[in-house]
């Protein structure tokens, strides 16, 4: 099972090139709605691809997709910068 980036929606398995949310109509099967997905990695995949995804907002034909579980830049459910906080909660504001 995975969640929208862009929505937070629960999504399941098997997901397809075509597939899209239930509830903001946004691509399901993007690099930013995969577990592999990890910004910085080489090509921003830590997943051994030969070539990179150039647009990672859009549906693609990678054969390593897996749902992730990652809810994104777009969703106003998270009320903060968690990235932040979590790092003024380890070592203190």
């Amino acid at each position: 099972m995975g969640k929208c980036y862009y929505c937070g929606t629960d999504f399941e398995a098997p997901v397809y090139r075509s597939s899209v949310c239930s509830s903001c109509g946004k691509d399901l099967k993007i690099c930013l709605n995969c577990r592999f997905y990890s910004p910085g990695s080489h090509y921003d995949c830590r997943e051994t691809i030969s070539e990179p995804v150039r647009d990672k907002e859009r549906a693609n034909f990678c054969d390593y997709f897996q749902p992730g579980s990652k809810e994104g830049g777009n969703s106003s459910k998270s009320g903060g910068n968690t990235g932040t906080d979590a790092f003024n909660k380890l070592f203190g504001d």
